[in-house]
């Protein structure tokens, strides 16, 4: 008999949590017969989980009857994910392009003219590694991660203006943009397309793509992760031609 009642409780706990998920997928709010349609079950038992998701505030009822999120789990879902440091956040992605490329993997935030790394994985195999350290810095105008970062803060040549501050452009390599002109234009292309590239211009031998990171606001980028490689080992055409499965990653479409 007790173990009848501990299946019937967890169909139950099952239940309860398939409806809140499908109150997730509808902003808009959900009616009583939709919901039961939509986890397959008889609306008294759907209106019964209902009911004890909006006991604990987990779900509420608007006009017309229609059920949302309730307040207290959206306060208890944001609460946990700002308190969450971006590097936790961020490993998982950073694990997948490591393992899907076998290069390093970077997330970056901007300060002023430079980049922070703030996580950095390294391929579980490979005799040459990249000489960046979390904590380290690099001028933002020569990486992948800094330029998609300046893309988005410096919108127009008079902010690149204002950014440099009349200071001469630092160049690691032959290949860095020395210019504002040269960096407008750069930023400019980033916007278009949506990704940077860094073609040895921060390191020589390295190449490197990076993409904007929304880890704390849907349209405002906390940071930029990046899969820099060896230009010998993992040619930067390659990584653009993956484009399609870094941002998948990144976004967390891809689960593989």
């Amino acid at each position: 008999m007790s173990e009848q009642n501990s299946a019937d409780k967890l169909v139950g706990s099952d239940r309860v949590l398939a409806v809140l998920a499908e109150l997730a997928r509808h902003p808009d709010g959900i009616g009583l017969e939709e919901m039961a349609r939509a986890v397959a079950s008889p609306k008294p038992t759907v209106h019964r989980a209902l009911a004890a998701l909006r006991r604990a505030g987990f779900a509420a009822q608007h006009g017309h009857g229609r059920y949302v999120l309730g307040d207290e789990f959206l306060r208890m879902a944001f609460a946990h994910h700002e308190a969450r440091p971006d590097h936790v956040r961020v490993m998982p992605v950073l694990k997948a392009l490591c393992d899907r490329y076998g290069e390093t993997a970077h997330y970056a935030v901007l300060d002023g003219p430079s980049v922070v790394y703030r996580s950095k994985l390294d391929p579980a195999s490979g005799a040459v590694r990249l000489t960046s350290v979390v904590g380290g810095r690099n001028p933002a105008h020569c990486t992948a991660v800094g330029k998609v970062l300046l893309a988005d803060a410096l919108p127009t040549r008079e902010a690149v203006e204002a950014w440099a501050d009349g200071r001469t452009l630092e160049r690691p390599t032959e290949r860095s943009i020395g210019t504002v002109e040269e960096l407008h234009a750069e930023l400019t292309r980033i916007r278009e397309q949506g990704y940077a590239t860094d073609d040895q211009e921060n390191e020589p031998g390295v190449n490197c793509v990076a993409v904007a990171a929304y880890l704390t606001s849907p349209t405002v980028p906390s940071g930029a992760i990046s899969v820099s490689g060896l230009a010998y080992r993992t040619p930067l055409k390659r990584l653009i031609d993956d484009l399609p499965a870094i941002r998948a990653i990144v976004s967390g479409e891809e689960h593989s």
